[in-house]
């Protein structure tokens, strides 16, 4: 639902051309997963995740529909799909025939789980089974999840930079068609996210908790709360934090030379934060992220989404900017609004 157009978006961002497949009538399913809808009647997750594309219609179980998708595929690059295994197939759409027929034709598939698993890919599933609301969450709290749908977002991530390594060896020779049959999993790209916090649990053979707005290896790199509004100290190095302690007048602690390496202030967590919770109870927020950014200490106020897109060329058509250098050439399309253009002349459609 959303990992797919995440990466077709990012690799129409870089400039390819995009043609979005959909089923007649109802065309894709986030199409409707709203409130809220502009306008148009456009659902903002379907406008997120689908400009710089076109949108043809297609029903794959009809034959003169599934030869029209047969012909796009024989002119096309690449090939993102996320259909489950063997739904294709029963279709009358093989893909290794495909590959071998199109010698240079990538192929990438997206699916939740191994290649064994037929069970359908939700991010919110893959949440929970893949250990990241285990650790998300206050400490004494329930399991939670992450407010963004990051699995998709990071597999569509993978996927696009799994297109894009397979694009640049096709440029160097012939590929085989076994290298260009791609298969990204969310399973697999959330498990690989939990980088550190996975390093840890293999170092120490403890399990990872739940360490709220606080860090498991840090100390302070946490949430604080001002006078006013919460928030965050990001102390990533000691030196950091003898600007951090001096910053805040706290005296006591810049002197205390036990404190002068990280590790001894993971030991005296709870000293320290509250030391510097009271501290900063003092003064509103932005008075402590002028004082600790002039000592070149990382922080910074938690801002709600409005003011996190404040200032930017965020857009409620083409939602927010690329994070790659990219540009925003199309809107995101109606459904089959390029599907006559598409149907009579296939990738032409984009000359």
């Amino acid at each position: 639902m959303l990992a797919g157009p995440v990466c077709s978006m990012i690799l129409g961002d870089l400039g390819a051309d995009v043609i979005k497949v959909e089923r007649p009538g109802a065309g894709d399913e986030t199409r409707g997963w709203g409130p809220p809808f502009n306008s148009d009647g456009e659902s903002a997750y379907f406008l997120a995740v689908n400009r710089n594309k076109k949108s043809v219609a297609i029903d794959i179980a009809d034959s003169a529909g599934r030869q029209l998708l047969i012909d796009l595929i024989c002119g096309a690059d690449v090939v993102l799909e996320n259909f489950l295994p063997g739904a294709l197939d029963r279709l009358g759409l093989h893909r290794d025939a495909l590959l071998i027929q199109n010698r240079s034709l990538i192929w990438c598939t997206i699916a939740g789980f191994e290649a064994d698993s037929n069970r359908p890919g939700y991010d919110f599933v893959i949440q929970a089974e893949c250990g990241w609301m285990s650790i998300t969450g206050e400490r004494d709290g329930r399991p939670m999840k992450i407010g963004v749908a990051l699995a998709d977002v990071i597999a569509g991530r993978d996927a696009a930079i799994a297109i894009l390594s397979a694009v640049a060896e096709r440029a160097a020779g012939e590929v085989p068609a076994t290298k260009r049959a791609l298969r990204i999993s969310l399973a697999e790209s959330a498990r690989a996210s939990l980088v550190n916090v996975a390093q840890n649990v293999l170092v120490s053979g403890a399990d990872a908790g739940r360490w709220g707005n606080a860090h498991p290896n840090l100390v302070p790199y946490q949430l604080f709360d001002a006078a006013d509004r919460p928030f965050v100290i990001a102390v990533g190095s000691d030196a950091q934090w003898d600007s951090c302690a001096r910053a805040l007048d706290l005296d006591q602690l810049v002197a205390d030379r036990s404190l002068r390496t990280n590790a001894g202030r993971v030991e005296q967590r709870e000293r320290v934060v509250g030391a510097i919770g009271a501290r900063v109870k003092e003064r509103n927020a932005q008075q402590w992220i002028d004082r600790l950014e002039s000592a070149g200490v990382p922080c910074g106020l938690v801002k709600s989404v409005r003011e996190a897109l404040d200032g930017t060329a965020a857009d409620a058509l083409t939602g927010v900017p690329p994070s790659v250098p990219g540009t925003v050439r199309l809107p995101p399309p109606k459904l089959d609004e390029h599907g006559e253009a598409i149907r009579s002349v296939g990738w032409r459609a984009f000359g």
